[in-house]
């Protein structure tokens, strides 16, 4: 997670991104923007603001070497010699066009940035923005005509919402430079994360949180449920999270006995789809990291633990009471009606 206290914005310009396969050309700006008060601080944390909550980092990546990242070498140059900034940041843009590989990638607006004076994990330094804009808000804009005031719709970028968008810190730990991402347009999430910039995530405890929590959340879709039901599924996922509520180190021996007790089978298919997903998803899922508790809440929100019927009706289990669901309820079926059913024991309805 990034501060930005004491960020100031030191250079900033803005390009037009086009698409080799519609023939939509790149459009550059030759000069710095030059911000009045205003735009400025209504700028700085349209920008910055959606990483205040961003705890999972990356590092640049290449097949052969770091060096021959492209996004890698055009920070370094910026941050060695901040005189490069214009020229680099239309290098960035045609970089960013060489990754459109298909008609749906949208063009937009490119904002490239120079922060300084930015906090993170407690050290200042400086930060390089890119920032990619794609879609536009409708507004009314009114003036003046013959003595009335009238109106018209106009388009422009919304401060609400930014699409796409990463901070390269100037900070290296033992696998290099620090990289942020957010970006809330995930049709083309490859393009942006692995086409463009080339990055893969940081081998620490919040990476390793996360993709045991998303390890577990498919394989409760695609094994639990599927062979054993929606009661169970959710049983797990509550089990799952009360394990990592209550461990400060998650150790995968220690995980499955306490899931599954003494169901080897379980075990068994658990441990198989663990190489599935590694394989699938190209990630290394641990067997044994310390618990980010950030990761844990931002994950657990994500969990779903509703049991949907056709009969219109829903059972929300709550996700912190993972003995709740097998000591309440039960399932069965009734003969007369050909139906299943679920029955709920409770002392006082709410």
């Amino acid at each position: 997670m990034i501060k930005r206290n004491r960020v100031a914005i030191s250079k900033f310009i803005i390009h037009k991104v086009g698409n080799k396969f519609n023939s939509a050309t790149n459009i550059f700006s030759e000069d710095v923007v030059t911000f009045d008060e205003e735009s400025y601080e209504l700028m700085k944390p349209f920008l910055l603001k959606p990483f205040g909550n961003v705890v999972e980092s990356y590092r640049f990546n290449h097949h052969s070497n770091i060096e021959l990242n492209e996004i890698n070498n055009y920070s370094a140059q910026v941050f060695a010699d901040p005189s490069t900034f214009v020229d680099v940041s239309k290098h960035i843009v045609n970089h960013l066009f060489e990754q459109s590989n298909s008609a749906q990638i949208k063009t937009g607006d490119v904002i490239v940035a120079l922060f300084e004076d930015i906090e993170y994990k407690e050290v200042i330094t400086q930060a390089l923005g890119i920032f990619k804009i794609e879609n536009k808000v409708e507004f009314f804009q009114t003036f003046m005509e013959k003595e009335s005031l009238d109106v018209v719709v106009q388009q422009g970028i919304s401060t609400k919402k930014l699409d796409k968008g990463c901070l390269i810190i100037n900070s290296s730990d033992a696998e290099g430079r620090v990289v942020l991402s957010v970006d809330t347009n995930n049709y083309d999430a490859q393009y942006w994360i692995k086409n463009f910039l080339s990055v893969k995530y940081a081998d620490d405890n919040n990476q390793h949180t996360q993709n045991y929590i998303e390890m577990c959340k498919d394989f409760s879709e695609e094994v639990i449920k599927e062979d054993f039901g929606v009661h169970e599924k959710s049983k797990f996922l509550a089990k799952t999270v009360d394990f990592f509520k209550e461990n400060e180190q998650v150790n995968i021996h220690d995980f499955k006995d306490y899931i599954f007790e003494e169901d080897e089978v379980k075990k068994t298919r658990f441990d198989d789809y663990k190489k599935q997903f590694e394989t699938e998803n190209e990630v290394l899922v641990r067997n044994q990291f310390a618990v980010s508790d950030i990761v844990l809440k931002k994950q657990k929100q994500k969990i779903k633990t509703e049991i949907k019927l056709d009969t219109n009706i829903q059972i929300k289990l709550d996700i912190d009471a993972p003995d709740a669901s097998a000591e309440y309820i039960e399932q069965g079926y009734d003969e007369d009606r050909k139906m299943k059913f679920y029955k709920v024991f409770y002392n006082e309805e709410d």
